[in-house]
C-alpha cells in the first residue's frame, strides 16, 4: 500500500488531535464546546485554520476578537499572538495545518 491512513474523531467530545506531525506539516483536528479553546500563544509556523463547523472567536496580536463561521479558512503568519476560543453555544470544529512544520 502506497498511502498512509490517519483517522480522527468524528464526535462532539473536546479534542486536540495531532493527526500528522512530520517534517512537512502538522495537521491538527480540534473540537471545542462553549468557552473552551487554546491557551494564548504565539504561532510557531504559518497556520492555516479551517472552521469545519460552529463559530471561531479569535484574537490575533492586539486586534479585537473576530468571529468566523464554518467554511472559513484563515491564514495566520508565524509569530502571531493567538487567542482561540469558542464563545458560541454550538460545537466548534477546526482543522489546523502548520506549514512548514515547526522545528520545535
Amino acid at each position: 500500500m502506497i498511502e498512509q491512513i490517519y483517522e480522527m474523531s468524528t464526535g462532539d467530545e473536546k479534542a486536540v488531535e495531532k493527526v500528522i506531525q512530520d517534517e512537512n506539516i502538522h495537521y491538527i483536528h480540534m473540537v471545542f464546546h462553549k468557552d473552551q479553546g487554546l491557551p494564548e500563544h504565539f504561532s510557531n509556523s504559518n497556520v492555516y485554520m479551517t472552521v469545519v463547523r460552529g463559530t471561531l472567536s479569535i484574537g490575533l496580536n492586539d486586534q479585537d476578537v473576530h468571529q468566523y463561521n464554518k467554511g472559513t479558512l484563515l491564514k495566520i503568519p508565524v509569530s502571531t499572538k493567538m487567542n482561540v476560543k469558542n464563545l458560541s453555544e454550538k460545537v466548534l470544529e477546526l482543522i489546523v495545518v502548520k506549514a512548514p512544520a515547526p522545528l520545535k
